[in-house]
């Protein structure tokens, strides 16, 4: 960028230009989120204010983040903050960053408990504890657990359960799975979004999953399937009768034979994500 006027038209331009270039699949909304963090407004202030002149100290800030993005940095990760179900959730490198697919875990889990009067829902490897804390604000009388190995993202998930004002409605605890006497249950949802992919997968994933969010949140185990096959056996345990396991799963095929090895689950209909991709596998204990 040289030292010519530059508005804030002219810096999406150029800079959406510069992200695609890199392989961006989002180059002018990325632009934008960047634009709007540096400038301390909201995404869409920008689009009135086009002509507008970016002072030096803004597009200084903004010229910091386009570089971090360019090396493959998450856009959630460079502003802090990543949408999910319409709400706004910190994130940082200790958690995944919510993704849209993973909204379907929360709509079915909502579907379940609806009609019930006071829900007892855990989930499993919480992470930025979107799903926890969007499941809280949708079902005021529900009792809620969340829970993640890494002490790291439970301090994650509970600042985002205080920004939305459900902190004293969700139980965290860091240990793994569900092992901790308060994890017990019995549930009537056990959901999580588990690791799922394989250890020979890792090396393809796009560069700025693999560098930089955390490893231990995306891989199983050789087969994609370990934690799936952990969670099929432990919801037998802990869930009421009738109860639901709802994942998220990456290779559907096997996971439904996981849950298939546990003759009191009966396998639901597994459920497509918004690309169509099966991606919810749902499991009720008989």
């Amino acid at each position: 960028m040289d030292n010519d006027v530059w508005t804030v038209g002219r810096l999406l331009a150029w800079t959406t230009d510069w992200l695609a270039a890199r392989g961006s699949e989002s180059p002018r909304l990325e632009a934008e989120v960047l634009l709007a963090h540096a400038r301390r407004c909201q995404r869409i202030e920008l689009y009135t204010a086009f002509e507008t002149t970016v002072d030096e100290a803004q597009r200084s800030s903004f010229r910091a983040l386009v570089k971090r993005r360019g090396e493959g940095e998450p856009v959630a990760y460079l502003v802090g903050s990543r949408e999910f179900f319409s709400l706004p959730f910190s994130v940082n490198n200790s958690v995944l960053v919510p993704r849209p697919e993973t909204e379907g875990l929360v709509v079915r889990v909502l579907d379940i408990c609806r009609s019930m009067l006071a829900p007892r829902i855990i989930d499993v490897g919480t992470g930025s504890g979107a799903i926890a804390v969007t499941l809280a604000t949708q079902l005021p009388q529900a009792k809620i657990c969340a829970t993640d190995i890494s002490a790291a993202a439970i301090v994650v998930a509970q600042s985002n359960a205080e920004r939305h004002g459900v902190a004293d409605r969700i139980t965290f605890l860091t240990c793994d799975v569900l092992d901790d006497p308060q994890a017990e249950g019995p549930w009537d949802v056990i959901v999580s979004n588990p690791p799922y992919v394989r250890e020979d997968e890792f090396d393809a994933l796009p560069r700025d999953v693999r560098l930089h969010e955390p490893r231990s949140a995306l891989v199983s185990g050789p087969s994609g399937c370990e934690m799936i096959v952990r969670l099929a056996a432990i919801a037998v345990e802990r869930l009421v009768s009738g109860g639901w396991l709802i994942m998220e799963v990456g290779p559907a095929r096997a996971a439904e034979e996981a849950i298939v090895q546990q003759p009191s689950l009966w396998l639901g209909p597994t459920l497509t994500d918004i690309a169509g991709h099966p991606r919810i596998v749902q499991a009720r204990l008989n």
